[in-house]
C-alpha cells in the first residue's frame, strides 16, 4: 500500500505541475487580451514605457517622444524579456540597410494575423518575470573562464558511490559489522569530496532562483519558434539558427536549466547531505555543467538574441494588426518621399487629420501657422513615420515610397543645469550637431521654432541663416515658423524651399482648426 501510494502521490505531483503551467499561460492569455482590448477601447497603456532609454542626448529621440509615458515605445511594446525590450528600444533608435528592412516588412506582415502564436510567446514570456540582472548574469556566466573536473575526481565520483552500495548490500545480506564501517566512511569521505567542491560549485551559481524557470521559458519560446513552419526568409532564417548538428537549441537550454535547478539542491542541507554522502550528486551535476557549458556557451548570445528579435517583430505585428489601414512603405534610395494621407500614429483614428506630402520638387519645406494649428504635430508625424519606416513596420499612411535616413530633430531642448547651459546654447550645440552629421549623409531634419532664447530680428536673421546652411548640404525635411519673413527665403532658393501652412479660423468667437496642410505662406492673424 506504502509503494503504490508513493507512486501514485509523485504521479499526481507531475499532473498537478502539468496542470498548474497551463493554468499560468491560460491566465497570461487572459491577461494580454484584457489589456489590449482595453488599449483599443481606451487608449490605456498597461505596458512598460521604456522611461530608463530616454537620452535627452539623441538626434530624435527625446524631441519625438519615443520613450515614455504615452510615447511610441509604449504603443508598440509587447515584450516581456529584458532582451525583447532592448532589441525593440534599439530598433527605434537608428536605421538598417533596405534590404533589412524589407525582410522585417515581410515578417512582421506574415506575424500580423497569427495572433494566436504571438500571444503564446508573449505568455511563455509574461510567466515569470525576465530583467537586465538576470540577463547580464547569464551573459556573464557564459564568457566566464572554462572549468573542468580534475580526473581524479571523476573517478572518485564513481568509484565511492559503487563501494558504498557494494557495502551496503553487505549490510543487508550478511551480519558482518565491517560493511557497516565501510559504508559509515565511505559516507564521510564523499561529504569530504563534496565540501572541497563547493567553492566551485557557488562559482558556477546565477545568483537567482528565478533562474530554472526563466531558462525554461526561454526554451518554450525557442521550441515555439522550432516547430513552427513559416513564409518569410526573416523568419526561417532566425529560425535555422536555432538548429544544428548538437541537437535544437531549446532542448540544450532545457536541460540548462535543469543543470541549474539540480546545483540549486545543494542549498537543502538534509537533501544534499543525504544525496552527495550516498552518489556524490552535486560532483556529478557540476561535471555535466562544465561540458554544457564547453559546448554550448559561445551560443548563448546568439539564442538570446533571437528571442529578443521575435518579441520585437512581435511587438511590430501587433501594432500593425491593431492598425489596418496603416501601410508598408515603398522603399528607395534615390532621397524620394512621398506620403499619402500621413498622420501621427499615436493619435486616435476617429479624429486625426492627415495630410499628403512629398519632397520630390523641393526638399526642404518652410511651414508656418499659429500655436496648436499643427505645425508641430505634423513635424512629429513626419519624424515619427520615418523612424518606423526604417524599422520594417507599417505606418501611419494609406501610401508611401520612402528613403529612410538618418532623422536629426531640433524641437525639444532642455536647460542643463549640471553643465551650466540654457535653453539657447542647448540648442545652438544641437543645431551645430546636425550640421556636422548632415555634412557625413543624406538626412532627414525637422526644426520647430528654433532660436528662441534671443530676440526676435537676432532670431529671424538667424533662422534664416540656418535654412540657408542648412539646405546647402544634401537634407530633405521642414522648419517651423512664426515668423512670416522667413518664408521670403524661398524666393531666393525657390528650387529647393518651398513654404507649407496651417491656418486657423475664427468662427462664432471661437478658435476653429482644421489641420489641414496647405500651399503658401499662412494668411491668418488670431492675436490681431
Amino acid at each position: 500500500i506504502t509503494a503504490i501510494s508513493t507512486i501514485g502521490f509523485f504521479a499526481l505531483i507531475k499532473i498537478h505541475g502539468r496542470l498548474s503551467f497551463k493554468r499560468k499561460i491560460k491566465d497570461a492569455l487572459v491577461e494580454i487580451n484584457k489589456d489590449e482590448i482595453d488599449y483599443i477601447q481606451n487608449k490605456n497603456l498597461k505596458y512598460d514605457n521604456g522611461l530608463e532609454y530616454v537620452d535627452v542626448t539623441h538626434s530624435y529621440s527625446y524631441d519625438l517622444d519615443i520613450f515614455g509615458d504615452k510615447s511610441l515605445f509604449q504603443t508598440l511594446n509587447r515584450t516581456a524579456t529584458y532582451i525583447g525590450k532592448t532589441k525593440l528600444a534599439n530598433s527605434l533608435l537608428g536605421i538598417i540597410p533596405n534590404t533589412e528592412i524589407k525582410l522585417n516588412q515581410d515578417a512582421i506582415s506574415e506575424l500580423a494575423d497569427d495572433v494566436e502564436w504571438r500571444q503564446g510567446i508573449l505568455a511563455y514570456s509574461k510567466k515569470t518575470e525576465d530583467s537586465k540582472e538576470i540577463y547580464t548574469k547569464l551573459i556573464q556566466w557564459s564568457k566566464a573562464e572554462e572549468q573542468k573536473t580534475p580526473l581524479i575526481l571523476t573517478i572518485v565520483s564513481f568509484l565511492f558511490p559503487v563501494i558504498y552500495f557494494v557495502a551496503l548490500g553487505g549490510m543487508i545480506f550478511t551480519d558482518n559489522g565491517f560493511y557497516n564501517d565501510i559504508a559509515l566512511y565511505t559516507f564521510l569521505i564523499n561529504l569530504g569530496v563534496l565540501s572541497s567542491q563547493l567553492k566551485k560549485i557557488k562559482a558556477e551559481l546565477i545568483d537567482s532562483s528565478k533562474i530554472n524557470d526563466i531558462l525554461k521559458n526561454y526554451s518554450l519560446i525557442i521550441k515555439q519558434l522550432e516547430t513552427k513552419n513559416f513564409k518569410s526568409e526573416k523568419l526561417n532564417q532566425l529560425k535555422s539558427s536555432l538548429s544544428d548538428d548538437e541537437g535544437l537549441a531549446s532542448e540544450q537550454i532545457k536541460k540548462l536549466s535543469s543543470l541549474f535547478s539540480q546545483l540549486e539542491n545543494i542549498v537543502n542541507p538534509v537533501g544534499a547531505g543525504l544525496f552527495n554522502g550516498v552518489i556524490l550528486y552535486h560532483l556529478h551535476t557540476l561535471r555535466s555543467l562544465y561540458k554544457w557549458k564547453a559546448e554550448h556557451r559561445t551560443k548563448i548570445t546568439d539564442w538570446l538574441n533571437v528571442i529578443g528579435t521575435i518579441e520585437q517583430l512581435n511587438s511590430y505585428a501587433n501594432f500593425a494588426y491593431n492598425n489596418t489601414d496603416f501601410t508598408y512603405p515603398s522603399l528607395n534610395s534615390e532621397s524620394k518621399i512621398e506620403f499619402n494621407d500621413l498622420g501621427h500614429p499615436l493619435l486616435d483614428s476617429q479624429t486625426r487629420i492627415n495630410n499628403t506630402v512629398d519632397f520630390n520638387n523641393q526638399n526642404f519645406i518652410i511651414l508656418t501657422g499659429s500655436n496648436m494649428s499643427g505645425k508641430s504635430t505634423f513635424l512629429r508625424s513626419l519624424g515619427i513615420n520615418m523612424v518606423l519606416a526604417g524599422t520594417g513596420s507599417p505606418i501611419c499612411a494609406s501610401k508611401a515610397n520612402v528613403h529612410p535616413l538618418n532623422v536629426l530633430v531640433s524641437m525639444r531642448l532642455a536647460d542643463s543645469l549640471s553643465d551650466n547651459e540654457s535653453y539657447f546654447f542647448a540648442e545652438v550645440k544641437r543645431l551645430k550637431e546636425i550640421m556636422d552629421k548632415a555634412d557625413k549623409t543624406v538626412s532627414f531634419v525637422l526644426l520647430d521654432e528654433i532660436l528662441r532664447g534671443t530676440n526676435s530680428d537676432d532670431k529671424r536673421t538667424g533662422t534664416v541663416e540656418v535654412i540657408k546652411k542648412i539646405i546647402g548640404k544634401n537634407v530633405i525635411g521642414a522648419i517651423a515658423t512664426h515668423d512670416l519673413k522667413v518664408c521670403d527665403a524661398s524666393q531666393e532658393y525657390p528650387e529647393t524651399l518651398i513654404n507649407k501652412c496651417f491656418e486657423v479660423e475664427i468662427i462664432d468667437n471661437e478658435l476653429v482648426f482644421d489641420y489641414t496642410l496647405r500651399d503658401g505662406v499662412c494668411k491668418n492673424k488670431s492675436a490681431t
